[in-house]
């Protein structure tokens, strides 16, 4: 069954609006005979001294059905308070052009094409009211095949004279990013110290933890550095290519720490199994394949015609990886619970016990804060305070590995082999209590 087209229209805005980041930097895009109604280029937060420049060339309009109308196809600035009237008007009037509607900040149609035979169009528009603004084309022809070539810059320009390419909320970015790559690298250094003073107690995971502390700085660092020359040029110059290669490097990481903790490699045993094995050796190149998903859509932006589809590869694999690394932590809960019914060892594994059970609902609340909370804070935050949730993410995270160094750090009287035999019955009694669960 063939959906209308105005029905498609209102679903595509609908999912890109609240779906699509803030984004920035100048971007040259090749549109090659696309029949979409509807495509979406930028979303961007102006100030009140904001500019959208649009330029097009090559452009092609070719139908099988008639002769497309030129007024029918353009460029336009849609903002989020007016997304309910402009779909009611797509509802109410099945034959309806969004161009036509009195509620967006129509930029120019292909009537306004130059020179002959009207192929390319250049100009720039201020933004005087500010807001978050989406940057859309639309084809009201139906069938119509559209080619062009585009650039877009949208940038703000509050002194006057110095253009920022970054979003109203997005601009502290680099400050933001810089700050805690200072914090990791401080991180970095108290690490290799308690390494170095409990030097017989350090483990093969702890020098994984280290390496996974460097990426985080390192990424950071790219972080920041990608984001300020995106602000004064439009451009990355080379940083983004570096921020994916070391946050490939740390996701991987991270979540191998996790579950190589969780399974009490190098802690409590100098192995893996091979369920615990199984479960590495689907998390990583689901790792790989979320880190291609993630440089699709942070590289290509909406206007490809899979974005939708690697969004949501994105979104199932993050999803696939974060429940995987809970199993491991879980078999050691359990294994934990029937060895301590047999091995009379029992203040040890009642510590043991208490140690995962605790680092159970920290990586629970740390999965649920940076992927439910943060989602809902970008949802809810006005646009020129969307750094918050990148902020609220950074602090979430850097707690996060704070309590997990700090329990699995590497001291000779750590957690993991402590026994008192004074506490012996108490803790006999406590492992026979049933209610010692998750």
């Amino acid at each position: 069954m063939r959906i209308p087209g105005h029905m498609l229209t209102t679903v595509l805005l609908f999912f890109y609006l609240f779906t699509s980041p803030s984004t920035a930097e100048i971007k040259s895009l090749e549109i090659r005979n696309d029949n979409r109604p509807m495509i979406l280029f930028e979303k961007f937060g102006f100030t009140h001294t904001g500019f959208a420049s649009i330029a097009i060339s090559g452009v092609s309009v070719t139908s099988p059905l008639a002769q497309p109308d030129p007024s029918r196809l353009g460029f336009f600035l849609l903002s989020e308070e007016s997304l309910i009237q402009v779909v009611v008007e797509l509802q109410q009037n099945p034959n309806f052009c969004v161009v036509d509607s009195k509620f967006i900040s129509l930029l120019f149609t292909f009537r306004d094409l130059s020179p002959p035979p009207q192929s390319s169009f250049n100009k720039t528009y201020p933004v005087t009211y500010p807001n978050e603004y989406s940057l859309f084309f639309a084809n009201c022809n139906p069938e119509s095949l559209v080619t062009m070539d585009v650039r877009t810059e949208l940038y703000n320009t509050d002194d006057g004279s110095t253009k920022d390419y970054l979003s109203a909320g997005s601009t502290q970015l680099p400050s933001l990013y810089f700050i805690f790559s200072l914090i990791y690298l401080g991180f970095v250094g108290f690490w290799i110290s308690i390494c170095l003073k409990n030097q017989r107690s350090v483990h093969r995971i702890h020098l994984l933890m280290g390496g996974l502390l460097v990426m985080k700085a390192l990424n950071l660092i790219c972080a920041a550095e990608d984001k300020h020359y995106v602000k004064q040029t439009g451009t990355p110059h080379g940083w983004d290519v570096l921020f994916y290669i070391f946050q490939f490097i740390r996701v991987v990481l991270l979540f191998t720490v996790i579950v190589l903790i969780g399974t009490g490699w190098s802690f409590l045993k100098p192995f893996l199994q091979e369920k615990e094995k199984k479960v590495l050796m689907i998390v990583i190149p689901l790792q790989v394949l979320a880190n291609v998903a993630s440089i699709v859509i942070g590289e290509t932006g909406p206007f490809i015609r899979d974005w939708v589809t690697w969004n949501q590869v994105f979104l199932l694999v993050d999803i696939i990886c974060c429940c995987a690394i809970i199993f491991p932590i879980v078999w050691s809960i359990r294994s934990l619970r029937e060895t301590s019914k047999t091995d009379g060892k029992a203040a040890r594994n009642l510590a043991k016990l208490t140690l995962f059970r605790q680092f159970y609902i920290v990586v629970i609340g740390y999965l649920y804060f940076t992927r439910i909370v943060v989602f809902a804070l970008k949802t809810i935050a006005a646009y020129k305070y969307q750094w918050v949730s990148s902020a609220a993410e950074e602090i979430a995270s850097l707690v996060f590995y704070l309590v997990m160094f700090y329990m699995f750090r590497p001291v000779e009287k750590n957690e993991y082999f402590v026994l008192d035999d004074e506490d012996e019955e108490a803790a006999e009694m406590a492992l026979r209590d049933e209610e010692f669960e998750l």
